[in-house]
């Protein structure tokens, strides 16, 4: 079939298809524990909770939950009390809810980027969002992480080189909170120089901030969105990490256009009426809250426990980064030692 791709798909598919993330763990045995990705422990899924909200979503508004419709305003309210929390008056304008926050990374190259388009993001960073930016066409251009989060300073030139040829970046993506892969967090003075270069150099950042809610150490820096004052930063939060991976509800928040744009090209049509009820009223008499504070008990003693592990089993010349909160803890092999070899 290779010789009819040229003829068969359309351009941006005709490239060979990775295997979807995730696909490894289909097949896992079930006491192995991975390392390949940040996986949440199932321990931890608050199973009898969702169903007590699933039998009262039928039990009470079942024939709007099981039939068509919008969005549950219900969860709407949801995620704008999420975003309170984290800064953010938002309206409903500024919000889209979607099938997860891949869906919405997904949404970002059918809006923003052209074959041929640069896009920026840190290196390392989340691959999920890589392979979709790639897919789209987009010319990657990566700024290094280090213990404080992107280096803004490497971004400043980037940005002032591309300008110089005339090259707008179609937009920024970054992970200020618990990075992933490097655990780290965006400083303060970084934040504040990074929306500065936004205004600059009129640049879309978007943030992603999937492990916000799971801080164990320190105290919380205001979200890129709640600094921003000008509608630059396009904040995409997640249920994934606080509530169930599988419940595959994630959200948008940002400038009215932007979302109006996200939604134009999301074909599958607004959430399900099922599942917005579901989530809405899990979160609801503040259980959601109960539920975030056993996370971050867990995954403090998780943290805990590997860090001790490795202090005890890596050489010492292993550099570790301890991180305050999430799901990564980063470490640096002692040159020369290659981290490919030593896999």
């Amino acid at each position: 079939m290779r010789p009819l791709l040229e003829t068969l798909f359309a351009r941006r598919a005709q490239a060979v298809i990775p295997p979807p993330v995730g696909a490894e763990i289909a097949g896992a045995v079930p006491v192995v524990t991975s390392f390949t990705f940040g996986l949440a422990d199932p321990r931890l899924f608050p199973k009898a909770d969702l169903a007590r909200a699933t039998a009262e979503v039928l039990a009470e508004d079942g024939d709007a939950a099981l039939n068509y419709g919008g969005t549950f305003a219900g969860l709407i309210e949801v995620v704008q009390q999420l975003m309170r929390a984290r800064g953010v008056e938002a309206q409903p304008e500024n919000l889209l809810i979607g099938y997860g926050s891949g869906q919405i990374l997904g949404l970002l190259p059918q809006v923003f980027v052209e074959p041929g388009d640069v896009v920026i993001v840190e290196g390392p960073t989340f691959m999920g969002a890589v392979s979709r930016f790639a897919a789209a066409g987009a010319r990657l251009i990566s700024i290094p992480v280090d213990g404080e989060g992107m280096v803004v300073d490497r971004l400043e030139e980037v940005l002032r080189e591309l300008a110089r040829q005339g090259i707008p970046p179609r937009f920024i993506y970054t992970i200020p909170t618990f990075h992933n892969p490097r655990g780290c967090t965006l400083s303060w003075p970084r934040r504040q120089k990074l929306l500065q270069l936004a205004a600059e150099y009129s640049v879309v950042v978007v943030e992603d901030e999937a492990y916000y809610d799971l801080r164990f150490v320190g105290d919380p820096l205001p979200s890129l969105a709640a600094l921003d004052k000008e509608g630059w930063v396009l904040h995409v939060g997640t249920f994934s990490k606080i509530v169930a991976p599988g419940v595959r509800v994630g959200w948008a928040c940002g400038h009215p256009e932007i979302i109006r744009r996200l939604e134009m090209f999301r074909s599958e049509g607004s959430l399900g009426p099922f599942l917005g009820r579901v989530v809405a009223r899990y979160c609801g008499e503040g259980r959601l809250e109960s539920h975030i504070q056993l996370l971050i008990r867990r995954y403090r003693e998780k943290c805990h426990l590997m860090l001790e592990a490795i202090a005890q089993c890596f050489p010492p010349e292993v550099k570790v980064e301890a991180p305050g909160g999430g799901f990564f803890i980063w470490c640096e092999l002692p040159p020369p030692l290659s981290a490919n070899t030593l896999l």
